[in-house]
């Protein structure tokens, strides 16, 4: 098998080790990470903070933490390293697609059993391939692909995103989720008045699902009352499951639950349920790695096939 590029060659290390002091917040901690004395951290701290004149952390008791100063070298350090991933990602596809880490974030419905399916697919071809998923906030993955933390964000947008691109956009509607024996659960389609009759599991109010659901009880003058509230999917599946009520979710997280019977997702006839989308977001103006691309292909073709 080939030998894997050493992309630590193609940077600078003095870059390299202010980003390692970001990450863990300490000079120590950077130095254990690179293999490198703490002095050689601190030096290349040094380095940096005169050449730019200017200090770049607060040093705290407790370990270091980027100022402002500090944030606008880390977004340019990370894009930097994220252009040395993708030269030795172009490399290495030269020799074919054997090796690569394509770094996601998403919202907690999405990382429950759509993206790791679709994973599993992927590495049936390509079995090289690496993956980190990081499960955050809809709110936190754009500014996790600005700051070159993520590769590609999968998540539910509601508006326009300064230097994001839209890689995939697909309608989303947020659909009634119930107990396959639940008094609803052989409707064709529900309205809201008839939902939040019944107890309910929601996600906490800053998610895109629970603002629709604000913003269409409130234009039609309905209380929203949840039993339940969490910011994970699987509590909110179990309650459902075990009979304790309703909730409200996209197909696309419960899919393989809908497909065998443990579930029921019927239709909502609300304007606002129906006006949310699926997105697939990049950095605007960067070019993905050969993984990363690769990925994006494939989910592209998924959502052709499937959607």
């Amino acid at each position: 098998m080939p030998r894997k590029i050493d992309q630590r060659i193609l940077q600078e290390p003095v870059l390299r080790h202010f980003l390692e002091v970001v990450q863990t917040g300490s000079v120590t901690a950077a130095a254990e990470r690179l293999h490198v004395a703490p002095s050689a951290v601190s030096r290349s701290i040094a380095r940096l903070e005169q050449s730019l004149d200017t200090l770049l952390f607060e040093r705290r008791a407790r370990g270091m933490r980027l100022n402002s100063a500090g944030e606008l070298l880390a977004v340019h350090a990370k894009r930097a390293w994220q252009d040395v991933e993708r030269v030795a990602a172009e490399i290495e596809s030269l020799r074919g697609l054997r090796t690569g880490t394509v770094r996601l974030a998403s919202t907690d419905g999405f990382a429950s059993e759509f993206l790791p399916a679709l994973v599993a697919e992927f590495q049936r071809e390509y079995r090289g391939i690496r993956f980190q998923l990081d499960v955050r906030l809809q709110a936190e993955i754009p500014q996790a692909l600005r700051h070159g933390d993520v590769d590609i964000g999968i998540t539910f947008g509601m508006s326009s995103e300064r230097d994001i691109d839209v890689a995939l956009r697909h309608p989303a509607p947020i659909l009634a989720m119930m107990a396959p024996d639940h008094a609803l659960a052989s409707r064709r389609q529900l309205a809201l008045s008839q939902v939040v009759a019944h107890p309910l599991a929601l996600p906490p109010p800053h998610s895109t699902l629970r603002q629709l659901l604000e913003i269409s009880c409130a234009r039609q003058g309905l209380k929203v009352d949840a039993v339940l509230e969490t910011n994970r999917l699987e509590p909110i599946v179990a309650f459902v499951s075990a009979g304790g009520g309703l909730s409200l979710c996209g197909e696309a997280a419960i899919r393989s639950r809908l497909k065998a019977g443990t579930l029921v997702a019927v239709p909502l006839r609300d304007r606002e349920m129906n006006e949310r989308h699926f997105e697939v977001q990049t950095l605007a103006g960067r070019t993905l790695p050969a993984a990363a691309q690769a990925f994006l292909d494939h989910l592209r073709g998924v959502l052709e096939r499937d959607w």
